[in-house]
């Protein structure tokens, strides 16, 4: 038999209700109840109070003698038994049949079932939100917490009576408020500090006892360009702790104060990829957007939550260099220099590159927010377009996709120094070709440094010093020698260990070359490698990797040349074993020395001869660098005049473009 209410007061469900749960209760808020979509009316107070202690409670049997106490505190009337009796049986009528309650063991249970509980919703969405987070999979927190935090409608349980409400409100408030917290904690990390801003500041004026969401109101600020307010909002929250509670602020705000002050708070640890479309005229935009208007994220980034750390592995067996070392060690961590960086210039296979990862590994610490390293040469020895490398470094910086980077030079120029503007990043350039590949760049933040290594015509790059790397003395050379072969073996020997260091000349590349062969062929002596170097008897075959990689840059040097220079450069090296003069040189190529000291100056700059000590345009000492300052312009020699300056410049070719010219490979170049 049918109920007689089956068809009176009862509403026609809709499609859209029939797909929505059979019943859903809810707390987080008023008080409700929802069959299909359709509130039933919960009228009494008491009625309200009765169902959310049982909701809190799921599983488990709440007494009677405890729903008296909420119903009606310490002195409830003698017939509490009947009325509570009255208020589930309206409940039970109300929500049938989607509530189920149980009486047992003189109480109550209920069981939901299929239905829908708010709280208990939320609690699974918060719970998986700090599983992502903890995972740093800061997009999914945020999707995961963003829903859990729109399930609270208002106050919860604000129209229950006020024993249960001082009972349960502080655990669900503080649910909420962690969830919150994670909530901010992942926005932030996903770089939308801007967006958050509003909201975290009306959140600290509510709870300014919170140490968590200060520090995050902190560093929105703090990443909105607003250092000022965030160590104002650090010194107010200060303030409350110490007059409300007597405690000072905990170690986690002290050190958030503390890299605000000093301007070394990381950029967000997970931020998303831009999204840049291009939209014609008269088009609607081409983003999609979620709900709450933010661009959807783009494809996850490899990037994603990691510092760059592009450093090479540093050499091994490193020697040397301490002046030249400090020096540039000394520059990159000075928070107050002028100079934007370091320029190391010096011969082909003196170790600029060498140089150059050493000192960016023993300044690691100082660049925690990341070092970016690129080689500005190919395989094949060709200069780099800045175009691509910015573009390589973008996507680390700011886990952009590739499609998504700006066509032009000029726009990955402006979003290249956006993203270091307020960041503490080393950027190492290895053999730079030129001051054009060069000057797109260069870090302008002002936290930021970079070290370039190249030739000579970069040393006028404006707004780095220039420090000239020269040959290791003849102590460092017997050491490096030594570390790789033994010191037996030069012992052995020493005749030819002196011969072989004179032919090596302090060149660390041409050093590790020869040691790299008598390791390779330990039955050779050490004269036998003389003896085959000074023949020119050294097969491409034998030279390695690096050597290899050196004759590739040279020849690619000697292919820029003008055609007139490159016999001029064959002559040199394969008649003057030593230094030579502008005169002796125009002499063996029959030119005037006018146009033979053109021709030397223009293999200078091609880094393929060099000046010899004792001239003040690169005088060093053996093995330490000649720091040169903004413009190129190198120190006087110590006398501080003209007089001191030799009448007679003197050039000579490195042992490697001697020993890459004298051998005779079939090429059309050749």
């Amino acid at each position: 038999m049918s109920s007689p209410h089956q068809d009176v007061g009862r509403p026609v469900l809709t499609r859209q209700q029939e797909s929505v749960p059979q019943m859903e209760f809810r707390i987080l808020g008023p008080t409700e109840i929802w069959a299909r979509g359709v509130r039933i009316p919960l009228t009494a107070a008491k009625q309200r109070t009765v169902l959310a202690a049982l909701l809190i409670s799921p599983g488990r049997f709440v007494s009677d003698l405890w729903l008296a106490e909420l119903l009606w505190g310490p002195t409830p009337p003698a017939t509490k038994s009947a009325q509570l009796y009255t208020y589930i049986s309206r409940l039970r009528r109300s929500c049938e049949p989607g509530l189920r309650l149980v009486r047992k063991h003189r109480g109550y249970g209920l069981v939901l079932g299929s239905s829908r509980f708010d709280w208990k919703t939320f609690q699974q969405l918060a719970e998986q939100g700090r599983q992502y987070l903890a995972q740093r999979r800061y997009a999914e927190a945020a999707a995961s917490l963003e829903p859990a935090l729109g399930l609270w409608r208002g106050p919860a349980l604000s129209d229950v009576t006020e024993l249960l409400a001082r009972t349960e409100l502080p655990l669900l408030e503080e649910a909420r408020l962690r969830a919150v917290d994670h909530r901010m904690e992942a926005v932030l990390a996903l770089g939308r500090h801007d967006a958050a801003l509003p909201e975290l500041t009306r959140l600290v004026a509510e709870n300014p006892a919170r140490e968590s969401l200060r520090g995050h109101l902190m560093t929105a600020l703090y990443r909105c360009d607003r250092q000022m307010d965030a160590l104002r909002v650090y010194e107010q929250g200060r303030r409350v702790l110490q007059a409300e509670l007597g405690v000072a602020p905990g170690a986690a705000l002290r050190a958030l104060h503390r890299a605000v002050l000093l301007e070394e708070l990381p950029g967000p640890a997970g931020a998303e990829p831009l999204t840049l479309t291009v939209r014609r005229a008269g088009s609607a935009p081409q983003t999609p957007l979620v709900p709450d208007g933010v661009p959807r994220r783009a494809t996850h980034s490899p990037w994603n939550g990691l510092v760059p750390a592009m450093l090479p592995t540093d050499t091994a067996g490193f020697v040397g260099r301490r002046s030249e070392l400090a020096r540039v060690v000394a520059e990159l961590c000075d928070s107050r220099s002028p100079y934007r960086g370091v320029v190391l210039t010096g011969a082909a296979g003196v170790g600029t590159s060498a140089l150059a990862v050493r000192a960016g590994h023993a300044c690691r610490d100082d660049f925690r927010q990341g070092q970016l390293y690129i080689d500005l040469r190919d395989e094949a020895g060709r200069p780099k377009d800045p175009l691509d490398v910015l573009g390589s470094f973008l996507r680390a910086l700011m886990y952009v996709r590739a499609e998504d980077l700006p066509a032009t030079l000029d726009e990955r120029v402006q979003l290249y120094r956006s993203a270091l503007s307020r960041r503490r990043i080393l950027v190492v350039l290895d053999n730079a070709s030129d001051e054009r590949q060069v000057r797109p760049l260069l870090a302008s933040g002002s936290g930021c440094r970079v070290l370039i290594s190249g030739g000579r015509h970069l040393v006028s790059t404006e707004g780095v010093r220039a420090v000239r790397v020269g040959r290791l003395d003849d102590a460092e050379a017997r050491e490096l020698l030594s570390s790789r072969v033994g010191q037996e073996c030069l012992d052995a020997e020493p005749g030819a260990t002196r011969q072989l260091l004179e032919l090596c000349e302090g060149l660390p590349l041409a050093l590790r070359f020869c040691a790299a062969r008598l390791v390779a062929r330990p039955q050779w002596p050490v004269s036998r490698l003389v003896d085959r170097l000074e023949n020119g008897e050294v097969r491409p075959d034998e030279w390695g990797e690096g050597v290899q990689e050196l004759w590739t840059v040279l020849r690619a040097g000697v292919m820029r040349l003008e055609p007139p220079l490159r016999p001029v450069l064959r002559t040199l090296a394969r008649t003057e074993p030593g230094d030579f003069s502008p005169a002796g040189a125009a002499q063996r190529l029959n030119w005037t020395e006018d146009r033979t000291r053109g021709a030397l100056d223009a293999l200078v700059e091609g880094g393929l001869l060099e000046l010899t000590a004792g001239t003040a345009r690169g005088s060093a000492a053996a093995g330490e660098g000649t720091e040169v300052g903004p413009g190129g312009i190198p120190p006087l020699p110590a006398g501080g005049g003209p007089s001191d300056v030799p009448a007679q410049e003197r050039y000579r070719c490195t042992p490697l473009v001697r020993l890459l010219v004298r051998e005779r490979r079939p090429s059309q170049h050749s």
